[in-house]
């Protein structure tokens, strides 16, 4: 077509502004995928056990050093982090929650939820290891 303005075909991520939801769905697949890699320290920790003492003293010793519990937390955090996704998604799934209000609502609830599940959980943790 002689003349035709060039642009895009659709709209693309210059024209998009981040939104609170869009950030949330980009966070929830990243710890889809890093729960793989967390599920694979669990398997390398059952191995461990079944294996013999000094395999699982080895593999809890370097899951007990500051870089292990470190992402040991991160792994956690993760995972309800995704959990709580899954109960937002399955709630959209119902067909509530879509207007804006509750959209960003259940947003901030699963990060706030996440974290706060999580310190909670380590804060058992610390408490009944003594």
């Amino acid at each position: 077509m002689a003349g035709a303005a060039e642009r895009p075909l659709s709209p693309h991520l210059q024209i998009y502004r981040p939104m609170l939801t869009m950030m949330m769905s980009i966070v929830h697949r990243i710890t889809g995928v890093a729960l793989y890699f967390g599920t694979a320290l669990l398997v390398i920790w059952l191995l461990a056990a079944a294996s013999s003492g000094q395999a699982f003293s080895t593999v809890n010793g370097l899951y007990g050093s500051w870089l292990g519990l470190l992402v040991l937390v991160g792994y956690s955090w993760a995972l309800i982090h995704h959990a709580l996704g899954g109960i937002r998604h399955f709630i959209w799934d119902t067909g509530a929650g879509f207007g804006p209000g509750p959209r960003e609502l259940f947003a901030k609830l699963t990060i706030g939820g996440s974290v706060a599940l999580t310190v909670v959980m380590w804060v058992v943790i610390w408490l009944v290891k003594g």
